[in-house]
């Protein structure tokens, strides 16, 4: 049996000599995001804007979220969420804040209750007011400034600091466009937005440290190659792995943000756009950001003695280098 190979093994694509075309265009699109956010802003959902959560159980097993989806958005208050958890019976409504304090979510609630009648128990109703968004949409910028932060220190100490700073610019650049795409589509934006960033910044990372991990190796094995030529052949060693990583991954979110339902289109959205979005910069921007943040070259890796590195001279691709000292 064939296996399908969506590139080749073997392939020499110059990646580096696009460098001076891909970052402008990479500096374009963050801009771009920049100004979207700035003026369009984010879609909250409720859990960033506030709102009311109404917890229901119904009489009829399982129950007909679309049925009751569609009769709660004909009565006019706005963004609706509606979707099951724990058993088929029951079923989580959320909706926004409505204007005119709270006797007006009184009665946003009371009209809830009359929509949906008889056929349903009651169990909780909660009111998220503008102090507890506040605090969650503070709470979710500061998970993803520390995750960036422990990955800086963690990256600095396995490896050299180009490779921290450049995994953090990348991760930054992956964040902001995907910020960019959420603003410009008006996807709404809550605490399952959040969790998908998060998992971007693992996702987006986990590929560039393998492309670095290869990188630090051809340092120890090519002492004398040029940066550019060097970070190319680690690119193109790694590709495979990396388009095959991503075409699984795109094709799962794929599937569940067209079956996945309305609860968990945020996330799908917010994943998808990550997952292309950390692809392309793994390859294009967090491999050449080591050349512009002048990677040392010719003296090994950190750790490793430069004098007998000086003795062995440099190694030929797929020869086995001398050990320093050893007799002719």
């Amino acid at each position: 049996m064939r296996l399908i190979k969506l590139i080749p093994e073997d392939t020499k694509i110059p990646f580096m000599g696009a460098r001076l075309v891909t970052f402008p265009i990479s500096m374009v699109l963050v801009a771009t995001s920049l100004i979207l956010m700035a003026v369009f802003g984010l879609n909250y959902g409720i859990d960033f804007a506030g709102g009311t959560v109404v917890e229901v159980r119904s009489h009829v097993s399982p129950a007909d979220l679309h049925d009751i989806r569609s009769r709660l958005s004909a009565i006019g208050l706005g963004e609706m969420q509606v979707q099951g958890f724990g058993t088929p019976d029951d079923v989580l409504i959320r909706f926004g804040e409505q204007p005119g304090g709270e006797l007006a979510q009184q009665a946003a609630v009371a009209k809830v209750k009359a929509t949906l009648g008889e056929a349903f128990d009651y169990r909780r109703v909660e009111v998220v007011g503008p102090r507890v968004s506040a605090d969650l949409r503070r709470d979710g910028a500061i998970a993803v400034v520390v995750a960036l932060a422990l990955v800086l220190v963690y990256l600095w100490f396995r490896f050299e600091w180009q490779f921290a700073v450049g995994a953090v610019l990348t991760t930054i650049h992956d964040i902001v466009l995907t910020l960019g795409l959420l603003s410009a589509t008006q996807i709404s934006f809550d605490l399952t937005a959040i969790a998908a960033i998060l998992t971007i910044v693992g996702y987006s990372l986990n590929d560039t440290v393998v492309i670095y991990d290869r990188i630090r190796e051809n340092l120890r094995k090519y002492k004398k190659m040029p940066l550019p030529e060097l970070i190319d052949g680690a690119i193109n060693q790694t590709l495979t792995r990396t388009i095959r990583t991503s075409t699984t991954t795109f094709l799962a979110v794929s599937a569940l943000l067209i079956f996945g339902g309305e609860a968990l289109r945020g996330f799908n959205f917010t994943m998808l756009c990550g997952i292309v979005i950390g692809t392309y910069s793994s390859i294009i921007i967090s491999a050449p950001l080591l050349i512009f943040l002048r990677l040392r070259t010719g003296g090994g890796a950190p750790g490793e003695d430069k004098g007998d590195a000086e003795k062995t001279g440099p190694a030929k691709p797929g020869a086995p280098r001398k050990p320093a000292g050893a007799s002719a």
